[in-house]
């Protein structure tokens, strides 16, 4: 079985995929919407790389404010979560995701990934990031 690795945004969500070791994580693919509230599409695009993948649990980012408090983007992250788990049937894990859009963009910096390009990947590697810190939680004998 794998992990799959979601960063939820308003119009992306970047898609990550555990190795079937649970050691890697590896970016899939960024899911766009056009309107933020429109997640049916999304939705059946996540649980169709759920059952390509043979998925067994699901890590969700979790954009907490770096004073550890919660807003409206973590708010509609939990409404997400709650959609995902009634489409899946899947047990979401929720992980704090705090500077794992930094590290992507510093990441793709350091790549020489053009600023104006930078767009495309950066949700695919923040996921990436997000399912690592998780998959190494793991090894260090976590959840």
């Amino acid at each position: 079985m794998r992990i799959i690795g979601l960063d939820y945004g308003s119009r992306t969500v970047g898609v990550a995929v555990s190795d079937p070791l649970l050691v890697t994580a590896q970016g899939v693919e960024t899911i766009m919407r056009k309107e933020e509230n429109k997640l049916r599409q999304t939705l059946a695009r996540i649980e169709e790389l759920c059952r390509e993948y043979e998925v067994d649990r699901i890590v969700l980012g979790y954009p907490k404010h770096m004073n550890n408090s919660v807003g409206e983007r973590a708010q509609k992250t939990l409404e997400f979560r709650e959609m995902l788990e009634r489409r899946t049937g899947l047990s979401v894990i929720m992980w704090d995701e705090r500077l794992t859009t930094v590290s992507a963009e510093r990441v793709l910096m350091e790549s020489g990934v053009r600023r104006e390009n930078r767009k495309e990947y950066i949700d695919k590697i923040a996921a990436v990031f997000i399912l690592q810190s998780y998959l190494d939680s793991l090894m260090m004998g976590g959840k």
